[in-house]
């Protein structure tokens, strides 16, 4: 088997634009239901703080993935939704939940049974 370089993974620039604890789940709610607002987007994911939700946002337009379009208007609106090349995340987005659809049973049993992830930590010892 061929030892590929961490910076030469392919890999690597795909989860450095979808990696993130919020940025999957602000993509497959673009997806689901189109253009989103902030406010919708707070209410889809009550757990995500106002600081975290709009840092991965800027972070997604950064590289492309979301577009932000801003209506000057009283009080202000602010809308999200994919770009082009955000779409081309669909098929990836799209099987990463069916793939956590078909094993959420097992992966919930096995939480309930103690079976823990590892801290990162002792990954890396």
């Amino acid at each position: 088997m061929e030892t590929i370089r961490i910076e030469r993974c392919p890999l690597r620039p795909a989860l450095d634009v979808i990696g993130g604890k919020w940025k999957p789940i602000i993509i497959h709610h673009l997806i689901r239901g189109g253009v989103q607002r902030f406010g919708q987007l707070r209410r889809l994911l009550p757990d995500a703080t106002q600081k975290m939700l709009t840092q991965q946002l800027r972070e997604l337009e950064h590289d492309g993935i979301v577009a932000r379009k801003v209506y000057h208007q009283v009080p202000p609106k602010v809308e999200y939704s994919l770009t082009t090349f955000g779409r081309t995340l669909i098929p990836v987005m799209t099987e990463l939940c069916e793939w956590g659809q078909k094993h959420r049973p097992r992966l919930a049993r096995k939480r309930r049974a103690g079976q823990k992830r590892i801290p990162e930590q002792q990954l890396r010892s």
